[in-house]
């Protein structure tokens, strides 16, 4: 009662391409290939960014020089609220 065989484990390929079908299967497959490389992709891009994030905010500007971070968020908008009379 250990670990199955080769053949316990053929059999229930061969159960779940009768069930799921093999055109359903390579769907799967190839959305999951996609899930995994979009991941990668968002850790390697999440990881360069913190880097400079963290560079840009130990970075010392010389004296007298004015610095802007809202170059670092281009989706923010500023506005002014005004009072009604």
């Amino acid at each position: 009662m250990g670990s199955f065989s080769i053949w316990h484990w053929l059999i229930v390929l061969l159960i779940i391409v009768l069930v799921f079908g093999t055109k359903k299967l390579k769907n799967i497959g190839a959305d999951l290939g996609g899930a995994v490389k979009g991941f990668k992709d968002g850790v390697k891009d999440g990881t360069t960014g913190a880097d400079e994030t963290k560079a840009a905010a130990t970075a010392v500007p010389p004296a007298g020089q004015v610095t802007s971070t809202a170059t670092a968020d281009k989706t923010t908008i500023d506005v002014e609220a005004k009072q009604k009379s």
